[in-house]
């Protein structure tokens, strides 16, 4: 199913991620965006990257009711994909797996691709409801739901691509995932990376001390409802329809200014092209971004730590950069 894709070609079938097309154009719409907008911002990303890749969506299947799947509620049955690009390795090298996190894609990691490759066989994927992933209806009602939409989407895509015995890497939120992952199907993990991942804040903690003052004020009360409401930050930028492109630019360039380094993270079009890609996953479909309510309370507090399952993670972890 796998179809290479040339730096010059957008692949058609990744229409299936988002909804029905548009017959308005972008340009007169109010959030200016498509399926097919995704796709074309990240192959603009990815050319930044030397290394040969793929990209396909890899089907993992309706997930409709009547299913195994019972987290998956929607009544569409329309087969699910996860977007996935592979990028070239030397032959016999370890398989890598990398996993985003919030409010992210797997672009996020187009200047590290060339160096893993080096390494291993890189393999990234939106996760479900993300990117250029479909992005089903989100009907989860608990943690454990919530986490099952992640952990199982993520082993139905690994079934696909009959994976096993690799080196799974998650940030941030996608640490959370892939740790959850690794706990529930170890025999596929050789090896964990975590690198800066979220839910191992305990209500013991320092900061969870700081949230309590903060909710207890009036400003904090209301962030907290907010919170509660399953207001997220990709709702803000929908909300400003056709201002919400110049909001993501300003904050593209302000998190990778040259203050961070004396050359600058990005060069002026690695910025202009990493605004767009981000701008279209935002803007795109409410789905996976809903889960943030679920996984964590008011002040990324984990409803489910990951501390309370640090022994078994510990025979499981090769690296943990916080």
């Amino acid at each position: 199913m796998a179809e290479e894709m040339s730096k010059t070609e957008v692949r058609s079938s990744a229409t299936t991620t988002g909804k029905t097309r548009s017959l308005w154009p972008s340009v007169l719409r109010w959030i200016p965006t498509s399926a097919d907008r995704i796709i074309a911002a990240e192959k603009g990303l990815l050319s930044f990257v030397k290394t040969p890749y793929v990209q396909e969506q890899v089907n993992i299947g309706p997930g409709a009711p009547g299913s195994k799947v019972r987290w998956f509620r929607s009544s569409s049955n329309k087969p699910r994909f996860i977007n996935t690009v592979t990028f070239d390795g030397k032959e016999g090298s370890p398989t890598l797996v990398m996993v985003h996190g919030y409010a992210a894609s797997h672009g996020f990691f187009f200047k590290n691709f060339d160096y893993l490759a080096n390494h291993f066989k890189v393999i990234a994927i939106d996760q479900l409801g993300w990117g250029g992933s479909s992005r089903p209806d989100f009907t989860c009602k608990s943690t454990e739901e919530t986490e099952a939409w992640f952990v199982d989407s993520f082993e139905d895509w690994r079934k696909a691509k009959n994976l096993s015995n690799f080196i799974l890497l998650g940030h941030s939120l996608g640490g959370y995932i892939a740790a959850k992952y690794a706990l529930k199907h170890p025999e596929h993990v050789q090896h964990l990376i975590l690198a800066g991942p979220a839910g191992f804040s305990i209500e013991s903690d320092g900061n969870y001390e700081f949230v309590t003052r903060i909710r207890a004020t009036w400003k904090g009360a209301i962030l907290n409802h907010l919170w509660e409401s399953n207001f997220t930050p990709p709702k803000i930028v929908r909300g400003l329809g056709p201002f919400g492109p110049n909001l993501v630019r300003k904050y593209t360039a302000a998190r990778f200014s040259p203050k961070y380094s004396a050359e600058g993270v990005l060069t002026e079009e690695q910025s202009r092209l990493l605004s767009d890609y981000v701008y279209h996953t935002l803007a795109a479909k409410a789905s996976g971004e809903l889960c943030l309510k679920y996984i964590f309370a008011f002040g990324a507090i984990a409803r489910m730590p990951l501390l309370n399952r640090l022994v078994t993670l510990l025979n499981l972890i090769y690296l943990l950069v916080h």
